[in-house]
């Protein structure tokens, strides 16, 4: 008889994703912490530990021309770096995610999860030898080589895909991006505590054990999701013309329309997300609020609750509604929490305004199940990838667009951005709904003419 196996394969990608985003989630804030730390020590600048930011003081740090300097400076490190790993993704993604339709989903997200280990090791060596901080740069872009965290994200999508029926696909979904609310939420708050405790090389190697785990998890543990694997050449244009078929094929007039409106609503959703969640410790650290380190800690953890509640609202909300009207509740509650934020002058009002989004992440695992339904089943990478390749330019628009408006609102209405958002939301609010009304009437229409061809 053959040999047992320990350990048969498992068909669950959730903790390859988790363990990615706690990865990524402790790496961001920590990267960007070191810089302001390692470039203010370098210019003889030492910001005040632990005091209260400009607004909920005398104000005198924020005139600060050397403060200044190094906010100037880390915010082009940053630009850099971010840029240099979107740019290299872009290509990367795009070319890996629609090979991973021929050969499967695990190669695309081993390969990413080593390029995040590869990227945290750099970071390491920056830290230990005091390297120039360019390295980091260095870093991102090896990682952007091998598809950084936007491959895995697109190959995890992909696998849920594959793996789950048309019905189930929403909520599966919806499981995926709680994982991502449960990763945020414990790097956000863990993060930083273990960052005041014992520095930044001790977290840093929890984001290389993450990284490598997550690589291993892949390569060991996760079953194979295509079912018909094919070799297949890495470096050839076709993988860019799957992609670019999508949107283009002539033979599909109608998907082709509800891809493009899709994948427009999810941008601007994804848009508003990403740009008020920059803006919500700034938000909370300034006057009149002047929240501590543990009340911002508190928000955040608030702010990533809502993945969990989401997905608790959207399996009993299905139990009556269809995604689509799902989606549309989901909407209503980002955009409520978003007017209420807005006008928050106080503790409880801002904890309100969180409670209200409750139901915020609804929408996106509605328009992620409703994409990958547009697609055969051996364009699920190649979809994912596209989709990923939007959310990083998501990120870009969010940071361009909300961290511009901030402070030009600031001498008007502190909680413009929010209020901005709020109205930018109530675009793929009607795309969605009038998306379901057309899609309605079209089978009402083909029922009707079902129904009277015989007496025809």
């Amino acid at each position: 008889p053959p040999p047992c196996r320990r350990c048969p394969p498992l068909p669950a990608v959730e903790p390859l994703l988790f363990l990615a985003t706690l990865s990524l989630g402790l790496q961001g804030p920590l990267a960007t912490q070191y810089l302001w730390d390692r470039l203010g020590a370098e210019r003889g600048y030492s910001g005040p530990n632990g005091s209260s930011p400009a607004g909920c003081g005398n104000g005198s740090t924020h005139d600060d021309p050397l403060r200044q300097e190094v906010e100037a400076l880390v915010s082009h490190w940053n630009l850099c770096i971010n840029l240099g790993g979107f740019f290299v993704g872009l290509f990367s993604v795009t070319l890996f995610g629609p090979w991973s339709d021929s050969v499967g989903r695990r190669p695309a997200l081993i390969l990413p999860a080593v390029g995040m280990a590869v990227q945290a090791a750099i970071y390491l060596l920056v830290m230990y030898r005091q390297l120039h901080v360019a390295y980091f740069l260095l870093g991102r872009i090896l990682s952007g080589l091998m598809g950084d965290y936007n491959l895995i994200l697109a190959s995890c999508f992909a696998y849920v895909a594959d793996t789950s029926d048309r019905r189930a696909r929403t909520f599966r979904v919806a499981i995926l991006e709680a994982c991502l609310g449960i990763a945020g939420m414990l790097a956000s708050i863990g993060g930083g505590q273990w960052r005041k405790a014992q520095g930044y090389i001790n977290p840093f190697w929890l984001v290389l054990a993450t990284s490598l785990a997550a690589a291993l998890y892949a390569a060991f543990c996760l079953q194979e999701s295509v079912k018909q694997q094919k070799p297949a050449k890495l470096f050839t244009l076709s993988h860019y013309k799957a992609v670019y078929r999508l949107y283009v094929a002539p033979e599909r007039l109608s998907s082709r329309r509800k891809l493009a409106l899709y994948s427009l609503a999810f941008f601007l959703l994804v848009t508003v997300h990403f740009g008020s969640r920059d803006l919500f410790v700034l938000y909370e650290l300034g006057s009149p609020l002047c929240w501590s380190a543990d009340l911002i800690g508190y928000g955040s953890a608030a702010s990533y609750l809502a993945y969990l509640s989401s997905l608790g609202g959207l399996r009993l909300l299905q139990l009556c509604l269809q995604d689509t009207w799902v989606a549309e509740i989901g909407l209503i509650s980002n955009i409520s929490g978003l007017v209420v934020i807005s006008l928050a002058t106080t503790t409880p009002l801002m904890f309100t305004g969180y409670g209200i989004l409750f139901l915020s992440m609804a929408a996106t695992p509605v328009i992620r199940a409703k994409l990958s339904k547009l697609v055969s089943e051996m364009e699920q990478g190649a979809l994912f990838a596209s989709i990923a390749c939007v959310e990083g330019l998501c990120s870009l628009v969010a940071t361009g667009v909300f961290n511009s408006l901030y402070p030009a609102s600031l001498h008007f209405m502190r909680g413009f951005p929010f209020l901005f958002g709020a109205v930018i939301l109530l675009i793929p609010a009607a795309i969605i709904g009038w998306m379901e009304i057309w899609d309605s009437n079209r089978d009402y229409s083909h029922f009707s003419d079902a129904s009277l061809s015989p007496a025809d």
